[in-house]
């Protein structure tokens, strides 16, 4: 991994951070690599296994036995005594033919680790859209509380004016009162928003790692974006990681019905043994056997529970198709929405900017009126308050303009460092697999990373 950056003070420096380090992300990363060892462990099937045997002991015999062929003439032989038995034995055996179970099981494994990197791309997608969403919500609720600080100052400001025109007899009571409580509705307001930001800052921290201090505007990630609706539902169907995920699975439950028909073959071993030996009895001081066996193991009848495993897995293999459409039926729903979403997220920015600048003219033209004796302090306050909420709504328009493209990035299964050129060094799945595909020996983790 590359070096870290200090702050996160732009929405791709937050993205490279949460990349880095969430730990939700490198916790699913040392999966992949645990599912990385299932290949070598289906590879050993093709490899000997050679075992050693030792003994030794102490062993006592008394014993008497007769020899000869006539009865009357027996010869009587009486040993006893103790020996020290002794042995060493090797063993090597070899599976030259056992139903192409273990090719099965290999390319079964190499599937398994296509579908865990697929898995891992899902979650890499989550995280960094989780971090663009979180950089945005910080943006929108910080802007939030300004909004909500210059609204409380402002109908301070009113306060003060409208107390000065009561002792003046310009105004009554009422609308001192009525300034009076929009200024306590105001600072709910910004308690609630202050209270939103603190809650929004803790998830900041979580997802992306580190305080958000200086964040740079968030900008919408469309010129990654396919051009058409149709064209992000094509590429969805190719690339997102959850239709590519279902796609290998179905590779590991058809394989997997091939290993479990396997076991219906005869099964063909080649063993080796020799073993050395001393005192192993009394009389017999020493001796050596080798023996070099070719196994045949042809299966009539199991108990049925081979046939079950196969009927079993075929139901499986039909469920992971059935998987994949509705995956397929999901990724396609999904970029419709998220596709939805943007297009409507671009024209809310407008109307809202348009808000905007009619509520800032109302006002101000409300304040004339109101010195001129043509509007009252509740129109003068009800303006204000529009404003407000024109500016609210402004603030959360950008937000969800921005957090739709990444939807949108999202759903069409491109939401990756590399797409978005993240000044950052992307995980590479395939240099530890590489590293222990082809172990035959070794307890100690590879470095690869």
């Amino acid at each position: 991994m590359g070096p870290v950056p200090a702050l996160a003070d732009t929405i791709e420096a937050a993205l490279v951070r949460a990349y880095q380090t969430n730990p939700q992300l490198n916790s699913q990363r040392a999966q992949v690599r645990v599912t990385d060892e299932n290949v070598p462990q289906a590879l050993s099937g093709y490899r000997p296994k050679v075992a050693v045997t030792a003994s030794a002991g102490v062993q006592y015999s008394d014993s008497i036995s007769t020899a000869g062929g006539d009865a009357n003439r027996l010869v009587r032989t009486h040993l006893f005594g103790t020996n020290a038995p002794r042995s060493a034995g090797l063993t090597a055996s070899q599976t030259l033919f056992n139903g192409q179970q273990t090719a099965n099981k290999v390319r079964s494994a190499e599937s398994q680790v296509s579908a865990a990197r697929e898995a891992l791309r899902v979650l890499e997608q989550t995280v960094l859209l989780s971090g663009a969403t979180i950089y945005m919500d910080f943006l929108r609720d910080s802007a939030n509380v300004e909004v909500q600080r210059s609204n409380v100052r402002v109908l301070e400001q009113t306060l003060k004016q409208t107390k000065d025109r009561f002792n003046v007899g310009e105004v009554t009571r009422t609308d001192v009162a009525q300034s009076e409580a929009q200024l306590a509705a105001g600072k709910t307001q910004l308690l609630t928003a202050e209270s939103t930001l603190t809650t929004t800052r803790a998830n900041f921290r979580r997802i992306i790692g580190s305080e958000p201090v200086a964040l740079a505007p968030g900008s919408p990630v469309d010129r990654f974006l396919p051009a058409t609706l149709t064209a992000a539902i094509e590429l969805a169907l190719i690339e997102n990681p959850n239709v590519t995920s279902a796609m290998f699975g179905i590779d590991v439950s058809y394989l997997n019905v091939k290993v479990n028909e396997g076991a219906l073959f005869p099964t063909v071993t080649l063993q080796a043994t020799a073993t050395q030996s001393y005192e192993s009895t009394l009389t017999l001081q020493r001796s050596f056997t080798g023996a070099l066996t070719t196994n045949v193991t042809v299966p009539i009848y199991q108990g049925g529970a081979e046939y079950s495993l196969i009927r079993q897995s075929k139901e499986t293999l039909a469920q992971q198709r059935l998987v994949l459409e509705q995956t397929r039926d999901q990724a396609r729903a999904n970029v419709v929405q998220a596709w939805g979403q943007l297009e409507a997220g671009k024209a809310q920015v407008i109307s809202a900017q348009a808000q905007v600048a009619a509520s800032e003219i109302a006002l101000n033209g409300v304040r004339e009126e109101a010195k001129a004796g043509q509007r009252t302090t509740l129109d003068v306050l009800n303006a204000q308050q529009a404003l407000v909420n024109a500016r609210v709504a402004l603030i959360t328009a950008q937000h969800d303009r921005v957090v739709a493209s990444y939807n949108v990035l999202n759903s069409v299964g491109r939401l990756s460092p590399i797409v978005m050129n993240l000044q950052t060094e992307t995980y590479d799945a395939s240099v530890h697999y590489h590293q222990v595909r082809d172990s035959w020996v070794g307890v100690r983790t590879p470095s690869g990373q």
